[in-house]
């Protein structure tokens, strides 16, 4: 038996549903924003119809946004790797660790006091 679409009974295109849950959810846009910035572009909508949407697709949408980052960080040659050391500065110890990239750049690096 053949799998129904999750967007059948929809009068609203797929691609419009899924950029306005996308507008919500990744610009952090208020339902009345994602839905005036629609009507910019020529769709009426709702925000109660957005927020529905959001309802009804958000998972399924951060689902396959999940499944697509881990494939191409396996498929990838992206690496990182935690240096970390302990430091004495004027005297007092310090933690100190820093992720490089594969290519050698610091990504993020940050320096504590340790408690002795």
């Amino acid at each position: 038996m053949a799998k129904r679409g999750p967007f059948k009974y929809f009068k609203t295109s797929p691609e419009i549903i899924r950029l306005a849950v996308m507008l919500y959810i990744r610009f952090r846009l208020s339902l009345r924003n994602v839905e005036d910035l629609l009507h910019e572009r020529g769709v009426e909508v709702s925000h109660k119809t957005i927020r529905y949407w959001w309802h009804r697709f958000g998972s399924m949408f951060a689902s396959t946004i999940r499944k697509r980052r881990i494939e191409g960080m396996k498929s990838s040659r992206w690496r990182w790797h935690l240096d970390e050391m302990f430091v004495k500065i004027n005297g007092e110890r310090h933690y100190l660790w820093r992720v490089v990239d594969h290519e050698g750049e610091v990504l993020e690096s940050f320096v504590t006091r340790s408690r002795d």
